[in-house]
């Protein structure tokens, strides 16, 4: 599966956007998709995920502000973002998961679409 993240740009704060994760070569239904976020000179960081029976799960740090869907007609993951704060500036991700287990690393996921620059300032 090739995924293509898109939808990020320059909010102010408290503001919303919507990032897409497109799937292509495979249904992305069959897997469990997750939202990354990196700042530079710092590793990627967890966010969210939906898994393929449709389980959502969040960081502390946005829950009750994202949320995180499935549309599979358009083969697509959405993250909707809300109440965007400036420490959410980042280049977000999203990948597909390719281990067994509850942690939430980097390395637990592979076919990592292009990133979409979100920028929200204060």
């Amino acid at each position: 599966v090739q995924l293509q993240a898109s939808g990020g740009g320059l909010v102010q704060s408290g503001g919303s956007l919507r990032l897409s994760c497109s799937a292509s070569g495979s249904n992305v239904n069959l897997y469990t998709i997750g939202w990354f976020r990196q700042v530079p000179g710092q590793e990627r960081e967890w966010v969210s995920q939906i898994s393929i029976s449709g389980d959502t799960s969040y960081a502390d740090f946005v829950k009750g502000r994202f949320t995180i869907s499935r549309d599979n007609a358009k083969n697509t993951v959405y993250l909707q973002m809300n109440n965007l704060k400036p420490e959410g500036t980042a280049v977000y991700y999203c990948a597909r998961r390719f281990t067994y287990g509850s942690t939430l690393r980097a390395s637990d996921y592979r076919n990592w679409g292009q990133g979409t620059q979100v920028t929200v300032s204060s």
